[in-house]
């Protein structure tokens, strides 16, 4: 299982499945992050915390422990 804290800089990932659940999972997807959107993976800090990402058109921080609840995949 690959999540997206593990997409490297520069790079798509498609979101596959949302791990968590409850209030954190909630959170996730009001930031726009669901299921079948694509995320550009724009910065890490130096540190790994937190990635700066771009997700539906606008740029957001998260932090390593709610990227690792997103599981994704590749794309081409």
């Amino acid at each position: 299982m690959k999540t997206l804290r593990d997409v490297k800089v520069k790079e798509v990932a498609k979101v596959v499945k949302l791990h968590g659940e409850g209030a954190i999972k909630r959170r996730i997807m009001d930031m726009g992050i669901t299921k079948g959107v694509e995320v550009y993976v724009r910065k890490v800090a130096p540190l790994g915390d937190p990635i700066e990402v771009t997700v539906r058109g606008y740029e957001l921080s998260l932090r390593k422990a709610d990227a690792e609840m997103v599981e994704v995949e590749e794309t081409v």
